[in-house]
């Protein structure tokens, strides 16, 4: 590295930590209001709005209502030709609120822009924080790559509060589904005969399913839950509902191993008379490609700040995420940020409380700080810029 190169980052990323130091307690209040106020996938309309609200502040051109999703928006700083993306997730899970702690994403994808944004110019960059509802159901990130939200962009990045620091989660491709049985209602006791058992219908093919776990590969998943199983006791069921999730290590494989959980349903129909749909519920997130180049650049300057990332497990725990579709059509990561939550872990109720924690707060301060340090890194390096504007995303 130059010389002026080296003053040029060490003056910059002073810049970007300062930036953020003067924001610490917005943005550690907006982490604390989205989570005080969970809203599910497609319906963030409070938690859209407060964080378009901030980057308008901080001086982003926002555009709200983005790809035809509502509660999705675009905020723009900068004129570069290098366009850097930063993804901002804010929608909770039923129940139990932020309990994967979007609120904390949110909140550090907001820091990372308002740091940015006054160098934007000078580093020669574009910024575009994207609000991209629906992660937890419904695949907003993939709505918006196929509606132009993503056009330009030369990469994309995001992190996400986990038990540990991880340079990338480990994920997964998913397929969501519904699945609907209908049957036909009949006395339970005097006429059951008459009837064609929907719940049965489910029974069965839970327990077809239940048997091909053993045979399937690393990586291959399925679970579910029963929505509806019925009114009364001495009604035989004539309708039965359930949601269901089918994982597998890359979209190739989901496509093998997918069928063969829906020939399970087909077998609960066959076996009791009941009639059965398959109802896809959104799009199919896929496998995750992280950029490993970006990815060290950003563990350095996580590192810089004090955290620490373990050993890579013997066992990696997958989970999945629309920003996996993301990565297949730029260069793209999604790190973790540990906020000292364990045992609770992701999708507790006990996690959720983590997500307020000072840690989680924090989490918030110092994933804002790294993603956008790495967004310097990347704009003063030659070798970098030129790699990633030939990556510059375009809707086939």
């Amino acid at each position: 590295m130059s010389a002026d190169r080296g003053a040029a980052e060490h003056g910059a990323k002073d810049e970007v930590r300062a930036g953020v130091v003067r924001a610490e307690t917005a943005l550690v209040e907006l982490s604390h209001r989205i989570h005080d106020h969970p809203e599910l996938s497609f319906e963030e309309e409070l938690a859209s709005s407060w964080c378009a609200e901030a980057l308008a502040g901080g001086g982003f051109a926002v555009e709200r209502g983005v790809a035809g999703l509502p509660t999705a928006f675009s905020a723009t700083a900068g004129s570069g030709p290098l366009e850097i993306g930063i993804c901002c997730e804010y929608d909770a899970l039923p129940g139990i609120g932020h309990a994967c702690g979007h609120n904390v994403i949110a909140a550090a994808a907001v820091g990372a822009g308002l740091a940015l944004a006054p160098l934007a110019d000078e580093l020669g960059i574009t910024v575009r924080v994207l609000g991209t509802p629906a992660e937890e159901g419904g695949g907003g990130k993939i709505t918006m790559l196929e509606g132009g939200a993503f056009d330009g962009l030369s990469a994309a990045m995001m992190v996400h509060p986990w038990p540990t620091e991880l340079i990338q989660m480990p994920c997964l491709a998913v397929s969501h589904f519904d699945v609907r049985y209908t049957g036909r209602e009949a006395h339970a006791s005097a006429f059951p005969e008459r009837g064609i058992n929907a719940a049965d219908a489910l029974t069965v093919a839970q327990v077809a399913i239940g048997l091909l776990r053993q045979h399937a590969s690393p990586g291959d998943q399925v679970h579910g839950i029963v929505t509806y199983g019925g009114s009364a006791p001495n009604i035989v069921p004539g309708r039965a509902e359930a949601k269901y999730y089918v994982r597998a290590r890359s979209l190739e494989r989901l496509g093998e191993w997918e069928p063969r959980i829906w020939h399970c349903f087909e077998a609960g129909a066959l076996a009791t008379g009941a009639t059965v749909e398959l109802l896809p519920q959104g799009p199919v997130y896929s496998e995750f490609r992280a950029d490993l180049a970006i990815a060290r650049r950003y563990q350095a300057n996580a590192e810089a700040l004090g955290r620490r990332f373990p050993d890579p497990p013997e066992h990696a725990v997958p989970a999945s995420t629309d920003m996996a579709n993301v990565s297949l059509a730029l260069p793209a990561i999604h790190p973790t940020l540990g906020i000292d939550s364990l045992p609770a872990v992701n999708h507790q109720a006990e996690f959720a409380a983590h997500c307020v924690s000072p840690a989680a707060d924090r989490a918030v301060l110092d994933g804002a700080t790294a993603m956008a340090w790495t967004v310097v890194d990347l704009a003063l390096d030659d070798g970098e810029r030129a790699r990633l504007a030939a990556s510059a995303y375009r809707r086939s």
